[in-house]
């Protein structure tokens, strides 16, 4: 299946995985690439987990292209806490609108996404689990396996499709990108997870053997 049919074909996208993977640039990106097709979308960032890259940043910037962003209160924003916002669920709901959730990572982040089971479990949605060969506990397929069985467990929702967002930041360059797709595809046949797209920043030339999602940064750490 391509980007476009898991945009046209599902009513919520769920970005998740474990810590420092890049869900957040997915999620973002994914959400303005929906809004090009569609009238109405939100997105949900229920990342409780990193204090540095969060959708809720860009809050205004995605509000101005129509975007709803659904998150804590201005008081609330900053806080490290396992805040769900109530409108989350009756978004999902809303049979008008494409929802994208941006989940926070590890064990944490899953047990959040599972407290909105009861209005997942009622909607098409598709699971994407997004990999970064670079980041910790992510070297080793079969710690990887270990890793899906663990949050899809927690969150109580399948991992639909696996998405290589392998990078090293402003060092990546195109052999970082094709060595993370050798290595997703081994993930792929230890889970029997299918791999939807590589992910690459616009502006870099690479040919990939999945099919290609290009995004734009629009995160940057608060340091």
């Amino acid at each position: 299946m391509s980007i476009m049919e898991i945009i046209n074909t599902h009513k919520l996208i769920i970005f998740f995985g474990m810590f420092g993977t890049g869900k957040t640039e997915l999620a973002i990106n994914t959400a303005i690439k929906v809004k090009q097709q569609f009238e109405h979308v939100s997105l949900a960032d229920i990342d409780t987990i990193s204090p540095y890259f969060r959708s809720r940043d860009v809050k205004e910037q995605l509000s101005s292209l129509g975007i709803e962003v659904i998150t804590p209160s201005e008081r609330l924003m900053r806080a490290d806490l396992p805040i769900i916002v109530p409108q989350v669920g009756g978004y999902i709901q809303n049979p008008i609108y494409k929802n994208i959730v941006d989940v926070g990572g590890n064990d944490d982040g899953a047990t959040v996404l599972g407290s909105l089971n009861n209005f997942i479990k009622n909607v098409n949605y598709a699971g994407l689990l997004v990999i970064n060969r670079h980041r910790p506990f992510a070297d080793d397929a079969q710690k990887v396996k270990r890793q899906v069985d663990a949050l899809t467990s927690k969150a109580r929702i399948r991992a639909d499709y696996l998405v290589n967002n392998t990078n090293i930041g402003e060092e990546t360059d195109p052999q970082v990108i094709i060595d993370g797709e050798k290595y997703i595809s081994e993930i792929s046949k230890k889970t029997g997870i299918p791999v939807l797209c590589t992910v690459v920043e616009e502006g870099m030339d690479v040919e990939t053997i999945y099919e290609k999602l290009i995004i734009k940064r629009f995160m940057r750490p608060h340091f």
